[in-house]
């Protein structure tokens, strides 16, 4: 499965402090779907990710209904993101 979304990057301040993506609401009930054959556990989907050029492999964590795309360092670095900055994500779900 293959999604293609923009949203915002936003930073959580947690204990183990994080900076995200959240996947829109319309694409959160495919990946929902999809979840039962390839979670690893709380719901944790594996996908390879991808901004501009940049390309990761990380899981989606479930948040509030939805799904988050962790974000890291490189790839902000590479890409030139900040919090605030809308980009584009573009997602394949590792079965």
């Amino acid at each position: 499965m293959d999604l293609e979304f923009s949203g915002e990057m936003w930073f959580w301040r947690g204990p183990a402090p994080w900076h995200f993506v959240t996947v829109p609401e319309e694409q959160c009930g495919d990946l929902a779907a999809a979840s039962a054959s390839v979670t690893y556990g709380w719901g944790m989907i594996p996908v390879t990710a991808r901004i501009g050029s940049t390309g990761w492999r990380t899981s989606l964590f479930p948040k509030d209904g939805r799904y988050v795309v962790p974000v890291r360092a490189s790839v902000r670095s590479a890409e030139r993101i900040e919090v605030g900055d809308v980009v584009t994500v573009r997602l394949t779900v590792d079965v």
